[in-house]
């Protein structure tokens, strides 16, 4: 496997948020200078020339308001920390690639300006290989893009060659390196303050520095402390990059995609909490854990784990149980169950289990004699249960699961025998117990369609499906890492070989090359370590203050990849990226007290968001307007309190300042109502409102909640009605854009004439007199001059792009706009000269804002021009039975008869209604509410309709009809993009079925029937 890597916007964003923080800075191809020849004769003799980075050129109070414009286009709050090493943080919620992102963000640096020396530093050594992995993995993907490779390697004190080359040599260069190689008190970590004699007796930080590097420092929370502070001086950076998921210190961040911004863009998974609560535990009741609530068609069923009589003592045991069941007789007669242990009620709604005994349990509770080593035992069994059920329908995606448990001592899962040899330990012989046993029972399970998945889980044994990764001792036993630093002060890099340098073999799903798909650790898997095919996390042990959740379920958050080394992500799986990208976190606990803590820490990281919604949230800020074709505003404190008096009259913020749900609703029908003179701003003021925080992460989930799942009525999918409506609507198809260039040039020329506004790129002239002069560097600084007394006016002069830098506009603006030179040529030698004029003033601000006004009419024509032709390629039936969609029955879930499907999982009390009318209209022979695989490719994204309904024949003038379900068809102003998608939808379906199916948008049934014209 190979991985491949893609452009994303979100990370485009982050790396062009960095670079204009330095808009007007001259671009450079570096300074040359002579490196530090040492002290001695031979060195002396030897000296090279070297390439540092050129210094930063912009005044303060420029690189200010590039900071400003940054922080204020970003929804972020001004900031002002700037000096002769200014800092900038970077935040980027773990899983979504922020390697990635600095990666290209040096690239980047160098294109604009030159810059091509950088140093990254990282807190441990898990983060240094995976540092390292991401740079070989992207090496030729950006060199495809820039033309140009990295050349990095990882700082060693013994490998002086690699330094000396870093300094001398032009070009990209990195060097990675870990805090300990500043603070570590070991000879090999001193080396690099000594002045060494195979050195030239020079310093090793002295020649780094002098290159005048650019830093990154890589998760600055663990790299920081007060000693490493001080030793990051030393480095004599340039400028400072700080990323982190969860950084402490805000310094000036300039760009934000936190743990919300992450999951409401699909760029993460989804979790799922599986809670074990031990409940009543006394040694004089029976043991009884409720796994699930079954429901179904007849009376709803428990699955439930009890204590059975076997040859030699008690066993657990797993059965399926329906209201009468007597577990006394079940178990064999064991006494503990003698009295009151009869189900007298299952309930469904309430997810909960009755006894005759009067004893309720709720799914995920235990009650019972209840040790320790029972409740892991549940959550292994429970992992393992996950695990299947979720290989099982990705497995024909080719995607491999692995599931990853945390453990607090290497003895709970290996031991050593007096010779050496190695056994299992009490974790991993409960891990081949039980999955032997749920595996026995789950291939029964299987159908034909399974026939690939049984053959892959019959390759693989219990023993070698699982494995520890740990640091190893001299004799290759494994070893925890505390007590190995104590012993060799080893970093642990004999733990990484295979999830971190390997990671790719870890994937394959051919069971000879990488059976293992069971990972135990605690060392190893740290903050740095993740893995994309970790779909289960388990924590066999209590977690403390010092381990953190959200840690642990970074460690697999990530999107996942298929066997082809494809990102598993929303522009390949539609509306199901977060169906197939689902975390199930099994927890020691129950549910509410798992996820409220885990809320406690995000809310924590997420300390930088305003909480509430009131008039000084706007105040300061600048909207564009959602044509673009008016200037921006600026928001001052009378205009930001006629938005928030808007706000609350229309009962969008509640007495709190929190945002309703009468708000969230009309934001995404695009109805929204605010202030007349704020209506051309509406979807910037939805972009502000959206950094309000109300402290509830929406991404977690009480796995046990769902006790519902869609499964197909295969009759439903036999019926005639479904087969005519099938085959008219399952044909995929492709479009084709053929606008018009002339008129494209035409309305481009226009709206760059109307709408280009470019703030010209100034510094401010102040008069002084010199001052005493105390060294170059003071000079250098502007130190040595102070400001007249007399107060000088400040003149402002226009700058213009430094003569030495070569922009090849054509080029830029074909790459940003993806048209030919030649037209972009024929829009920028039609716009009027004062239009153009303001490129040579500031190039770089020309090229972004006229790229981004080129572009909105380029949509505008594509949509207008848009055609769609049928391909040959069709959807499966087997959509639908890979969909199993669940849900909660009285939540979102409603049993219905004449669906395909046996449930109806709702995402609005509208969809609920309007299946509601579907199921009592006579008329209805049989419908459909369209998996998340079932979409349509458009240019502004995969669209999925919501309805399929097939009429019975001679009922209606349109039998086949695909619909569309709004909350409200009075005065509805659909957002831009969803109105883009609807029209595209049209002209799909018209493409492949012409007028046999009828495609709409509707509010209720009744709409339905008048579109279809009912006789």
């Amino acid at each position: 496997m190979k991985f491949k890597f893609k452009h994303q916007k979100f990370q485009e964003d982050a790396a062009r948020a960095v670079v204009d923080v330095f808009r007007g800075q001259p671009k450079s191809e570096g300074s040359r200078y002579l490196v530090d020849p040492g002290e001695s004769r031979e060195a002396a003799l030897l000296s090279a020339v070297g390439y540092a980075n050129a210094p930063l050129a912009l005044p303060p109070s420029i690189l200010r308001e590039n900071l400003h414009a940054v922080q204020e286009a970003n929804q972020l709050p001004h900031t002002d920390e700037l000096g002769t090493n200014p800092k900038f943080t970077v935040e980027m919620e773990t899983g979504t690639g922020k390697t990635y992102t600095y990666i290209k963000t040096m690239y980047e640096l160098w294109q604009h300006y030159g810059w091509q020396k950088f140093i990254i530093v990282v807190p441990n050594v898990a983060i240094r290989e995976g540092v390292y992995k991401t740079f070989q993995q992207t090496q030729e993907h950006f060199a495809m893009e820039y033309g140009r490779k990295v050349e990095f390697f990882i700082y060693d004190s013994r490998r002086l060659a690699e330094i000396e080359t870093f300094a001398e040599m032009s070009g990209i260069r990195v060097m990675i390196i870990n805090i300990q190689a500043f603070n570590a008190r070991g000879k090999d970590a001193r080396r690099i303050r000594m002045k060494l004699d195979e050195f030239g007796s020079r310093r090793p930080i002295d020649v780094i520095a002098a290159t005048r590097p650019i830093v990154i420092i890589d998760e600055p929370q663990s790299v920081e402390g007060a000693q490493a502070k001080k030793s990051l001086a030393d480095l004599g950076a340039l400028f400072t990059l700080r990323y982190s998921a969860t950084p402490r210190e805000l310094h000036n961040l300039v760009y934000r995609l936190d743990a919300i911004d992450a999951y409401n863009q699909k760029l993460v998974k989804k979790i799922s909490v599986k809670g074990i609560e031990a409940v009543g535990s006394d040694a004089t009741h029976g043991y009884l854990y409720l796994d699930r609530i079954n429901v179904s068609k007849s009376a709803p069923t428990a699955t439930i784990v009890f204590d059975k009589k076997g040859k030699n003592g008690t066993r657990k045991v797993s059965r399926t149980a329906g209201e009468g069941f007597r577990l006394y007789e079940q178990s064999d007669g064991l006494e503990e169950y003698r009295t009151g242990y009869t189900i007298s009620r299952i309930d469904a709604n309430t997810n909960t289990v009755t006894l005759l005994n009067g004893q309720m349990l709720h799914v995920g509770q235990v009650t019972g004699d209840v040790s320790e080593t029972e409740l892991r035992r549940l959550e292994i069994h429970e992992t393992i249960l996950a695990h299947l059920e979720r290989e099982r329908r990705l497995y024909r995606r080719g995607i491999k699961v692995l599931s990853l448990f945390f453990i607090d001592e290497v003895a709970k899962y290996r031991v050593y025998g007096a010779g050496g040899e190695k056994e299992n330990g009490e974790y991993a012989q409960m891990f081949e117990e039980e999955y032997q046993d749920i595996l026995s029972h789950f291939q029964t399970e299987l159908g034909e369609e399974d026939a690939a998945y049984q053959q892959y889980l019959s390759a693989i044994t219990p023993e070698e499906t699982h494995e520890g990764y740990f640091s190893i001792d001299k004799k290759g036993r494994m070893i925890d890492s505390k007590l190995k630093r104590k012993e060799t002060s080893s970093d642990d890099s004999d733990a990484y070989d295979l999830i971190m340098r390997d990671k790719e073999r870890l994937l394959d799903l051919d069971p000879r090359r990488s059976p293992v798909r069971f990972i135990f650790s605690h060392s190893a898997l740290k903050e740095g370590w993740d893995n994309p095919n970790v779909f289960q996390i388990c924590a066999l042990r209590q977690t403390t203050s010092t381990t953190r959740r959200r840690q642990e379920v970074g460690r697999g958050m990530r999107l996942c990849v298929n066997q082809a080394g494809e990102r598993m992500d929303e522009a390949r799986l539609g509306p199901l990226v977060q169906e197939v990208n689902r975390l199930t976190v099994v927890a020691g606990e129950s549910y509410a007290k798992y996820a409220d803590a885990l809320q406690k820490e995000i809310s924590e990281d997420l300390a930088g968001r305003p909480r509430k919604v009131e008039a000084t949230l706007f105040t300061g800020r600048t909207l564009a307007s959602d044509d673009g074709k008016l200037p921006p505003r600026k928001v001052d404190a009378d205009f930001a309190g006629k938005i928030f008096i808007s706000l609350a009259r229309h009962d969008y913020v509640d007495d709190d300042g929190a945002l309703t749900e009468k708000y969230h609703t009309d934001a995404a029908a695009g109805t929204l109502q605010v202030a007349e003179a704020a209506m051309p701003y509406r979807a910037a003021i939805c972009q502000v409102l959206a950094t309000v925080y109300d402290g509830t992460y929406p991404g977690v989930e009480d796995d046990s909640k769902q006790n519902v799942t869609a499964n197909v009525q295969e009759e439903k999918l036999a019926k005639k009605e479904f087969l005519g409506l099938w085959q008219r609507i399952h044909q995929k198809s492709v479009y084709t854009v053929a606008f018009d260039t002339e008129e494209l040039v035409a309305k481009a020329t226009a709206a760059l004439d109307a709408r280009l506004h470019v703030q010209p790129l100034a510094f401010r002239v102040k008069s002084g007199t010199l001052g005493e002069i105390s060294s170059a560097e003071q000079l250098a600084r502007g130190e040595a001059f102070v400001r007249e007394v007399n107060g000088t006016e400040e003149k402002v002069v226009k700058a213009h792009a430094a003569s030495g830098v070569r922009y090849d506009l054509l080029g830029k603006m074909a790459q940003a706009t993806g048209l030919t030179r030649r037209t972009v040529a024929a829009i920028l030698t039609r716009i009027r000269e004062d239009t153009f004029a303001n490129f040579a003033y500031h190039p770089e601000e020309f090229i972004l804002k006229a790229a981004a006004i080129i572009n909105e009419e380029k949509a505008t024509a594509i949509i207008e021009h848009i055609t769609y032709q049928p391909l040959e390629d069709v959807y499966e039936t087997s959509i639908f039975t890979e969909a199993q969609a669940k849900g909660r029955l009285g939540a979102n879930a409603l049993p219905v008869e004449k669906s395909v499907f046996d449930y109806l999982i709702y995402d609005s009390e509208n969809e609920k209604e309007f299946a509601r009318e579907l199921e009592s209209e006579k008329d209805v022979a049989v419908y459909v509410k369209l998996p998340s695989a079932f979409f349509i490719d458009t240019p502004v994204g995969h669209y999925n309709p919501d309805w399929a309904i097939a009429f019975r024949e001679g009922s209606v003038k349109h039998i086949y009809f695909v619909a569309e379900t709004k909350g409200s068809m009075e005065s509805m102003e659909l957002r831009a993009v969803e109105q883009a998608k609807i029209s595209c939808a049209k002209k799909h379906f018209r493409a492949i079925s012409g007028d046999a199916v009828r495609y709409d948008v509707v509010d209720s049934y009744e709409a339905l029937r008048q579109l279809v014209a009912c006789p």
